[in-house]
């Protein structure tokens, strides 16, 4: 599914393209109709991330809660000022995705197009649109609600706030799960999906299995702080990218696909550090990929 810089680029692109705009809120496959009800005619104030969960923020004090899941995933299209990715999100046949239109035809905007498939809330302003399909959370709730669902979250290194850093490292010291266990767990760190995961517990060099009561202090925030960099430059880029220039190939402004990870996908390839095999299990029902060699307790 996608992870926290996904989400913060969604919410930075419906702050840049809806914030401000009085939007026609529907429901094409009709599953939110009533929440559609609720939110049509009013005008968009503010976006927001945390973590995977996205809130948008309308002038009546209702907010639109959204999750993707595994599937979900946002298409956007519209006139020449309505820029940005054209679509963001995870159709699992093809992993996270966002791509870009080269605005060809936007001149000529008419209106939103005919949906398409099973499309669950439509935003629409005089500018363009924005569909959602297939979202594990599509919710229509109050301001006091969002705030609910915020406060069982963990802290998000996207946000990075001052008390963040010591809040995440206290939370895993008090488990003695796994931390590849605990990186997953959105009450502990909001975020963080397999990617993440297994690439910043191979740029640490920590082992997946250490219990989180086991982890120092100065090794739980050099974890923060790396997780915020990476995450950060995730935002920057459009895309997970944990590998130094130094492994990608022909000079690059950005690496190939099989360039960008240490280890997520690459199960027994050579590590790119000690020339190990990469290893591959499972681990809390989703794979876990890592360096035996340079993760060791």
């Amino acid at each position: 599914m996608p992870e926290g810089h996904s989400i913060r680029r969604l919410a930075r692109q419906f702050g840049d393209v809806f914030t401000g705009e009085r939007l026609a809120v529907s429901s094409p496959q009709g599953r939110f109709a009533a929440g559609a009800a609720l939110l049509d005619g009013h005008t968009l104030t503010g976006s927001r991330a945390h973590g995977k969960h996205l809130f948008l923020h309308f002038d009546h004090a209702m907010v639109l809660h959204v999750h993707l899941g595994l599937y979900g995933a946002w298409d956007f299209g519209g006139d020449g000022t309505f820029r940005g990715a054209s679509s963001i999100g995870a159709p699992r046949r093809v992993g996270e995705r966002e791509t870009f239109d080269d605005d060809g035809g936007r001149a000529a905007y008419a209106g939103p197009p005919a949906p398409v498939g099973a499309v669950r809330v439509r935003l629409a302003s005089r500018h363009g649109w924005a569909d959602l399909r297939g979202a594990t959370t599509c919710a229509a709730i109050t301001e006091a609600d969002a705030e609910a669902v915020l406060a069982r979250l963990g802290p998000d290194p996207l946000r990075n706030l001052p008390a963040d850093r010591g809040r995440f490292v206290s939370g895993l010291q008090s488990r003695k799960a796994p931390i590849a266990a605990l990186l997953m767990d959105q009450k502990v760190i909001a975020g963080i999906g397999n990617v993440y995961r297994a690439e910043v517990l191979f740029r640490q060099r920590l082992d997946p299995w250490l219990p989180g009561s086991a982890l120092s202090r100065p090794a739980g925030e050099l974890l923060w702080e790396d997780t915020a960099a990476i995450m950060s430059d995730g935002v920057r880029d459009g895309r997970i990218i944990t590998t130094p220039a130094a492994h990608w190939g022909g000079g690059a402004a950005l690496p190939a696909s099989d360039e960008a990870h240490y280890v997520y996908k690459r199960q027994g390839l050579p590590c790119r550090v000690c020339a190990g095999p990469v290893a591959l299990t499972e681990l809390v029902g989703r794979k876990l990929y890592w360096c035996p060699a340079c993760q060791q307790d």
